[in-house]
C-alpha cells in the first residue's frame, strides 16, 4: 500500500508546488513598471485601437479575472499568445525546445560521464598528486562565473583564433545557399562546441567532487573493506564494490540536470545567442512578454518537479537501503 500512497502523495505535493509557483509568476509581472504592450501598441495609435488591442489581450480586466483566466489557461495548456511574435507561445517554445535539448542533453549526458569517470578515479586515489591537483582544478572551474567563462572562450577561440563562430546556431548565409544535410549537420556542431565546452565544464565539475566525496564516504562501508580482505583487484573493488552504491547522488544530479536543460541556461543561451528556451525567457522578461514568459517558466517549474518526483520514486529501487515507509 505504502508503494501507491508515496507517489500518490508527491504528485499532489507537486501539482501544489506548480500552482505556487505560477501564482507567484503571475503576480511578479503584473508588478513590473511599465505597460507590457508598449512593443505592440504605437504610440501614434488612436485612444480606440489601442483599447481595443489591450482588449483582445485581456489586460482590460481586473487582476482576479486575469487570474482567473490565467489559472483556466494553465489547465488546458493554453498558454496564450506572445506579444513579441503575435503567434501563440505553444508554438514559440514547440521551436526553441530541440535546441536547448541538444544543447543541454548533450552537456548533461557529458559531464555525468566525465563527472563518474574522473571522480572514483580521484577518491581511489586518495592523498596522491593526482587527487590534489583535479580536486583544485574542479573547484576553480566550479565556482567560477559561467559568464566569464564563456565569454573566455568567445574572445580565445571565437574572436582573437576564429576557430568557432562568436554566436548563434547555425550560419544563415550557407543555409539559405542549399547546404547538404551533411553540411548542414556540421556546421550546427561547430556552432555548439563553445557553448557545449562552457556548460559541460561547470557541470562535470561539480558532479566530479560529488563523485569523490560519494565514494570516499562508501569506501568507509563494511562491505568494501570485506572486499579488499578477500584480495579482490583494485578495479573490481572500486568499479564493483564501491562505485555503483557512490554512483547514486550523481545519478541524482544527472536527472535534475536534464530536467534544467529543458528551461535551458539563461546565462549561456544568452552569451552565445543560442535560440532555446533560456534565450527566450531572457528575451520576454526584459520585454515583457507575459504570456511567453510565463511559459517559459511554466515548462521549467514542470520539468524540475517531475525529475524530483521521479528521483523521490526510483530511489527506494536504487538503493535498497531507502524505503518508502
Amino acid at each position: 500500500m505504502g508503494r501507491l500512497r508515496y507517489p500518490l502523495r508527491r504528485i499532489i505535493e507537486g501539482l501544489i508546488t506548480l500552482f505556487i509557483v505560477m501564482t507567484i509568476i503571475f503576480l511578479l509581472f503584473r508588478v513590473m513598471p511599465g505597460d507590457p504592450l508598449s512593443i505592440v501598441i504605437d504610440p501614434k495609435m488612436t485612444p480606440e485601437v489601442k483599447e481595443m488591442i489591450r482588449h483582445s489581450y485581456g489586460l482590460d480586466q481586473p487582476m482576479f479575472v486575469q487570474y482567473g483566466i490565467y489559472l483556466k489557461n494553465l489547465l488546458t495548456l493554453n498558454l496564450g499568445e506572445s506579444f513579441r511574435y503575435s503567434q501563440p507561445v505553444s508554438e514559440v517554445l514547440a521551436a526553441k525546445i530541440p535546441n536547448t535539448l541538444l544543447l543541454f542533453t548533450s552537456a548533461s549526458v557529458l559531464s555525468a560521464v566525465l563527472g563518474i569517470i574522473l571522480g572514483r578515479i580521484i577518491a581511489w586515489r586518495r592523498n596522491s598528486k593526482l587527487e590534489y591537483g583535479l580536486t583544485l582544478a574542479g573547484l576553480f572551474f566550479y565556482e567560477m562565473p559561467i559568464f566569464w567563462f564563456g565569454l573566455i572562450l568567445i574572445y580565445l577561440f571565437a574572436f582573437r583564433l576564429n576557430l568557432f563562430p562568436i554566436s548563434g546556431m547555425i550560419d544563415f548565409e550557407l543555409w539559405t545557399l542549399g547546404a547538404t544535410t551533411g553540411e548542414k549537420i556540421i556546421d550546427i556542431l561547430h556552432h555548439l562546441i563553445l557553448p557545449l565546452i562552457t556548460l559541460t565544464t561547470a557541470s562535470f565539475c561539480g558532479m566530479m567532487l560529488l563523485m569523490r566525496t560519494s565514494m570516499v564516504e562508501t569506501m568507509k562501508e563494511d562491505y568494501v573493506e570485506a572486499a579488499k580482505a578477500r584480495g579482490l583487484p583494485d578495479k573490481v573493488v572500486r568499479d564493483s564494490y564501491a562505485a555503483r552504491n557512490a554512483e547514486l547522488p550523481v545519478i541524482t544530479a544527472f536527472i535534475l540536470s536534464l530536467s534544467a536543460s529543458i528551461g535551458g541556461g539563461v546565462l549561456t543561451e544568452k552569451i552565445f545567442s543560442w535560440p532555446g528556451i533560456g534565450y527566450e525567457l531572457y528575451q520576454a522578461t526584459i520585454g515583457r512578454d507575459y504570456p511567453l514568459a510565463q511559459g517559459c517558466f511554466f515548462i521549467l517549474t514542470l520539468m524540475t518537479i517531475l525529475a524530483v518526483i521521479v528521483i523521490d520514486i526510483s530511489y527506494a529501487y536504487l538503493d535498497p537501503r531507502v524505503s518508502y515507509d
